[in-house]
């Protein structure tokens, strides 16, 4: 099976079994997050992060994500582009592990990843250093030419390759860019803080992850 039939199967999968139980009451009920932060929260959580949908985030996870990336771009296990990948998502984890895993089980529940976020969203000024480190890895991923800019192609290209539709992606990159034909890396940093904080829908970084509604 193809990586972007794989991905459309998890993400199939993923909204029957798991997006309903958590975006409707569920783990977060509690916490004093907004509704609509929530979804958004837990739908990078579910895509973008739980890879293998085990309702954790783990390092099983990044591997997962590294195998999906390298296939995506063509890059062969133990080329200079698969190491540098590897490298580079293994650090980003052990970052997010070290901030996130607050009891210590090798794992990144719901809860303490929104915990994490939840945090951001009042300094989102000062990000941790794997937060800065993911953000300029998924630019850099979806900047396919490496010409220091995303069109609508290379952005479509990364985002359907987890699942998404590919068509939702062109529209979802019509609202990030509002108009324009790409969006520079100075851009994409103001958009992706702008994803974890915004409370209003129609914010243009709220469509950073290639979904057009919450």
């Amino acid at each position: 099976m193809d990586t972007l039939n794989y991905g459309k199967t998890i993400l199939r999968d993923m909204m029957t079994r798991v997006i309903p139980r958590n975006f409707f009451g569920g783990p977060l009920r509690n916490m004093p997050i907004s509704e609509f932060r929530k979804k958004k929260l837990l739908y990078v959580f579910h895509v973008f992060f739980d890879v293998n949908q085990s309702g954790t985030i783990d390092r099983k996870d990044f591997e997962l994500a590294i195998e999906k990336i390298c296939s995506l771009r063509g890059w062969p296990r133990d080329s200079p582009d698969y190491n540098k990948t590897f490298e580079s998502m293994i650090k980003i984890w052990e970052g997010l592990k070290n901030k996130a895993d607050s009891n210590k089980d090798g794992q990144v529940s719901v809860e303490e990843w929104a915990t994490m976020w939840d945090e951001f969203s009042k300094d989102s000024e000062n990000p941790l250093d794997w937060q800065v480190q993911y953000m300029r890895f998924m630019f850099e991923m979806e900047d396919s030419s490496g010409d220091g800019a995303i069109d609508i192609d290379e952005f479509t290209g990364v985002c359907s390759c987890y699942g998404l539709d590919p068509q939702e992606c062109r529209q979802a990159f019509q609202k990030m860019a509002q108009g324009q034909p790409s969006v520079s890396s100075q851009q994409f940093e103001e958009l992706w803080k702008q994803f974890f904080i915004s409370e209003n829908p129609s914010d243009p970084g709220n469509f950073i992850f290639g979904k057009t509604s919450f």
